[in-house]
């Protein structure tokens, strides 16, 4: 097992290499750029982000030279071409392709991320201000999720047919086809003050007096103002694995093995959890590297942004709109490794769960 763990270690590498070398060639060839977005601010085309490039949060000596960008500038007739090269290389575009990608390795290997373009801040610190929201509803959607839909999966293929089946799957059908965000609206009218009852907040992870509350003031604060977004999150969330546990169960249920347990001797739940558990939740584990990604990242953006939490979906899309590169290719980088990190976790569980899986003896 530690020869398999070395080597899925060491593929990391690559894999991220490959990861980012896609994604900053990309850049290159995308309209658009922050040199350019500064430009529109100066013709009065965008927002206020040369009121915060000039207010001190991106000098030339802040601002990493690592990330991509383009050099067409066609809104720059009528500046100074000093001007412009001297916002290139404040920016860092005045370095070739190849050299600010090695330079963007380079930090990033040693977990040095630079500073966003348009913020007074860190990248690194940035992520983790974010961080709070994100791990809030990621990690409360997964176990909830879980914790619902693989004992409902269990039970749906032992009365398989039955009525409970049949409008348990008409109620997860119904959940899945809406869409999340959906759900948040109707949330919010019936119980955060849109037409109905005024029970839950509508913004933020927590209430302003927090740091004042006592230790069971701040459990309770924090489940208030968590209670919607995980919701409607969860609503819609849990009918792939529980429908995927159903199959998986009933796919073993079915085999050789199950009916000579029976025939031994055994009860249906010493059959159940005995051995057909072991069997059926290798391949819902599968999905969980997935399932925990998606709604640690990408899954909780417009969620966020209906409850006005400040989490990293929404930071992600904000960079992406703003070309603020760095903090785009920092998220891309921290999120590749986490999802290759949790997918080796899910191997390795593989193994604890079926100790007759041997990573060792198989290809990589």
């Amino acid at each position: 097992m530690g020869a398999y763990i070395l080597r899925r270690l060491l593929l990391m590498i690559p894999t991220i290499f490959g990861i980012m070398a896609i994604s900053f060639a990309v850049i290159q060839f995308a309209p658009g750029g922050p040199v350019e977005r500064v430009i529109a601010q100066l013709q009065g085309q965008g927002g206020d982000a040369m009121d915060r490039l000039s207010g001190g949060g991106a000098d030339a000596g802040s601002i990493s030279m690592d990330s991509g960008g383009s050099s067409k500038y066609r809104g720059a007739q009528g500046l100074d071409p000093e001007f412009i090269a001297s916002l290139e290389k404040q920016f860092g575009f005045d370095k070739p392709p190849l050299e600010r990608f090695g330079l963007m390795l380079w930090n990033y290997a040693r977990f040095d991320f630079g500073h966003s373009y348009f913020r007074d801040i860190d990248v690194i610190d940035l992520i983790k201000e974010k961080l709070p929201v994100s791990i809030s509803l990621g990690l409360w959607l997964t176990l909830i999720s879980y914790m619902i839909s693989i004992p409902l999966g269990i039970t749906k293929a032992v009365r398989d047919g039955s009525r409970f089946d049949v409008w348990t799957s008409a109620v997860i059908i119904v959940g899945y086809a809406i869409p999340s965000f959906l759900f948040a609206i109707m949330l919010i009218v019936l119980f955060a003050g849109g037409s109905f009852f005024d029970w839950f907040p509508l913004r933020g992870l927590t209430s302003p007096d927090f740091d004042q509350m006592s230790l069971w003031g701040k459990i309770t604060d924090y489940i208030w103002h968590m209670a919607l977004p995980v919701l409607a999150l969860v609503l819609s969330a849990f009918a792939t694995t529980t429908l995927l546990t159903k199959n998986s169960f009933l796919e073993e249920i079915r085999k050789q093995y199950v009916t000579t347990a029976r025939a031994k001797g055994l009860t249906e739940r010493q059959v159940l959890y005995g051995h057909v558990f072991r069997n059926a939740m290798l391949i819902v584990i599968a999905g969980f590297p997935g399932a925990f990604i998606t709604a640690f990242f990408t899954g909780s953006l417009l969620i966020e942004t209906i409850f006005s939490l400040d989490g990293l979906g929404l930071l992600g899309y904000q960079s992406v709109l703003n070309r603020d590169y760095p903090v785009v290719f920092a998220n891309l980088f921290i999120f590749s490794l986490i999802g290759l990190l949790v997918s080796l976790l899910s191997d390795l569980t593989y193994t604890w769960i079926d100790p007759r899986i041997d990573f060792d003896r198989r290809d990589v």
